[in-house]
């Protein structure tokens, strides 16, 4: 880890969670390895795994109510799901995956980390699961008007959705206009960032009314 923004993201989220330091590590290691030999993390994002991956889903921390029921949809290597589990031991997190070779990845990782009594791993496409949660939380899966399909009926009345955009956030907001509308849900834009020394990001929190 050569880098200078890569180095400060790894301190500033050090410095930020002591006591979850050591395995946000492990973690960092496992996608360093296996995440790239299995194909869920490109060859080139070795080198920016605490900047632009775990900076990233941590991101999410402050918008997560305390004793939540999460469900990271389309889980992939765990982002962000996997970080906030690690960070935050009032959490229960379903890991949703609907790939054979991810899902094997998440369990690996799930109890290599020692993280399997708060955190489960369903092998499933978002629309066939029928728990309701808290929160769902998501990253890089599709655009809005989709995920509002495959997320609503998970989380409903008094729960939420959160999911890490970037830019595109307000274009997509717009797009889903019609079915937001048709559903009672609103969608806000949340400017983020988890510490000084890693980049902010943006996510849409989506709510029912």
């Amino acid at each position: 880890m050569s880098d200078g923004p890569e180095l400060a993201a790894a301190s500033a989220l050090e410095n930020a969670y002591p006591r979850s330091a050591e395995t946000l590590k492990r973690y960092v290691d496992i996608l360093a390895s296996r995440g790239i030999s299995w194909g869920l993390m490109g060859p080139r994002e070795g080198e920016r795994l605490w900047q632009r991956h775990v900076g990233n889903s941590l991101a999410l921390d402050d918008a997560v109510p305390q004793g939540s029921d999460v469900a990271d949809v389309g889980s992939g290597a765990g982002l962000p799901g996997l970080p906030l589990a690690i960070v935050r031991p009032d959490l229960r997190v379903t890991l949703i995956e609907p790939l054979l070779r991810r899902a094997n990845f998440l369990q690996e990782a799930v109890d290599e980390l020692g993280l399997g009594d708060r955190v489960t791993v369903v092998r499933a496409r978002a629309e066939d699961v029928r728990e309701r949660y808290d929160v769902v939380v998501c990253r890089a899966v599709a655009p809005l008007e989709k995920l509002l399909k495959w997320t609503l009926p998970l989380f409903g009345d008094g729960g939420q959705l959160l999911a890490l955009k970037g830019e595109s956030a307000e274009e997509e907001i717009r797009a889903a206009g019609k079915a937001l509308a048709v559903s009672g849900a609103r969608a806000e834009v949340l400017e983020l960032r988890v510490a000084a020394g890693v980049e902010g990001t943006r996510a849409i929190r989506v709510t029912t009314r």
